[in-house]
């Protein structure tokens, strides 16, 4: 290898160890498996100017494999995995830039980020061309390894939220001019896990990202359109800034409550909407959630399903506290979204019912009246009624003409009936379970005649 080979492996290596604010950029595999390479590409440079004999070349090719293995899983190009690693990384800039003009950020800060932003534009402009001849060359192989070249995938789409600001970065000249206009995507997008995903689950202790949130849209849910048009008008007022109100579900089985709350997501996650899963053992963690989203700009919807609780139950405890608050004040960004099937959340017993007897709580009835208005606590209660014939049957032909279904109204009425006789009754889950399977097989059985 040449000289100018030579100090471009040393160049790179120095300008990926130099990072101060960027850092994380590169410690996931692809990251890591770019790095790993460098470093035998530069350990066999280093050992063949020694006229060393004992040179891992296999080790080299090795770690070609590992770096190409990496980015091809992530199914971007380097280029593009780099910015979009850049675009939700989240470290001290991208933090406080959220909350901070760029004008009151510490000189210091500001020029760690520039300095960290021209070394990132050095290791973007090495192509998986150059690094396919630089290992051809290192481990004396007959003919370059295939290189992973240039692709611009969907994924990329997906993850970066503005292409503005990627076409500035892939067509800049000096990244370091490019300051304003990344504290501007940090500031409408946030950074880290809430900017690469939409929808999230609390698990474990931390909060986890969900790549493929239910697909439900609100123009596949009819019969209830009062209920999702004041569900709507309230999630309006969280994405506006304005107070909204926590909100219970509440009503039969199979209605649609879920999918209305999960419906919101694709109606508004392009207006940074992020929808939080919270299940009901998990609650006790939940004044620590919602603590973690303060001050962020986008507007989160804790989602919490199938509510319910028992007596003495921590978590009728933490989530009295979110939803009645305490000292702390109320995040303005943040808001429960609760369904049940059951009017009264925390369970009652006929034993539970007072006595009169010596050693008897004076103020039971207090308690009792405690347990059965917790449901009150929410600031709006949307009521979901069964379906009755009717709303069943709309429900049915709306979702029928989505899916493309061509029968006539009188023979998929009385389908959709005895679906529901023989199965679990007349509800929106049951109408869009008959929907999928009609559709399903007419579809086959049109298959298998052709």
């Amino acid at each position: 290898m040449d000289t100018q080979t030579n100090s471009s492996f040393e160049f790179l290596q120095l300008q990926a160890a130099s990072l101060l604010i960027y850092q994380s950029v590169l410690t996931d595999e692809v990251g890591q498996a770019f790095l790993n390479l460098l470093r035998s590409l530069r350990q066999i440079d280093l050992l063949q100017s020694l006229r060393h004999n004992e040179v891992d070349e296999l080790g080299c090719v090795r770690a070609y494999g590992n770096y190409f293995k990496a980015i091809a899983s992530c199914n971007q190009s380097w280029q593009d995995y780099l910015i979009s690693q850049i675009l939700v990384d989240n470290n001290p800039f991208s933090r406080q830039i959220q909350n901070t003009d760029l004008v009151d950020l510490p000189p210091s800060l500001i020029a760690a980020v520039q300095q960290d932003l021209q070394a990132l534009q050095s290791l973007y402009q090495c192509s998986g061309i150059q690094l396919s001849q630089w290992v051809q060359a290192a481990a004396k192989l007959n003919v370059p390894p295939v290189a992973w070249t240039e692709i611009h995938t969907k994924k990329t789409t997906e993850i970066i939220s503005d292409r503005t600001i990627y076409h500035k970065l892939s067509q800049l000249e000096n990244w370091a001019d490019i300051l304003s206009d990344l504290a501007a995507y940090y500031c409408q997008h946030g950074t880290g896990i809430f900017a690469k995903y939409r929808a999230l689950r609390w698990q474990s202790g931390q909060l986890i990202g969900i790549p493929h949130a239910d697909p439900v849209q609100l123009q596949q849910l009819v019969g209830y359109e009062y209920q999702r048009d004041t569900l709507k008008k309230n999630t309006e007022f969280l994405l506006a800034g304005y107070p909204a109100l926590h909100v219970l579900l509440y009503g039969s089985r199979g209605s649609g409550k879920s999918s209305l709350v999960k419906g919101l997501l694709h109606e508004y996650g392009d207006k940074n909407l992020r929808l939080i899963e919270v299940a009901k053992s998990d609650l006790a963690a939940l004044p620590a959630i919602v603590e973690q989203l303060r001050g962020v700009p986008q507007k989160f919807i804790i989602f919490v399903d199938d509510l319910s609780f028992e007596e003495d139950d921590d978590a009728f405890k933490a989530l009295k506290v979110v939803l009645e608050g305490n000292l702390t004040a109320r995040p303005q960004n943040v808001v429960v979204y609760a369904t049940s099937n059951r009017r009264h959340l925390v369970r009652e017993m006929f034993g539970d019912r007072p006595r009169p007897s010596q050693n008897e709580e004076v103020g039971v009835w207090d308690t009792v009246q405690e347990k059965l208005s917790f449901s009150d606590r929410f600031g709006l209660t949307l009521t979901f009624e069964p379906a009755n014939q009717d709303t069943y049957l709309h429900i049915v032909r709306h979702l029928a003409s989505l899916a493309g279904i061509s029968i006539s109204d009188t023979d998929l009425d009385y389908r959709a009936l005895q679906w529901a006789t023989r199965h679990n009754g007349r509800s929106g889950r049951t109408a869009r379970q008959f929907v999928d399977f009609l559709q399903a097989d007419l579809n086959l059985g049109s298959q298998s005649r052709e």
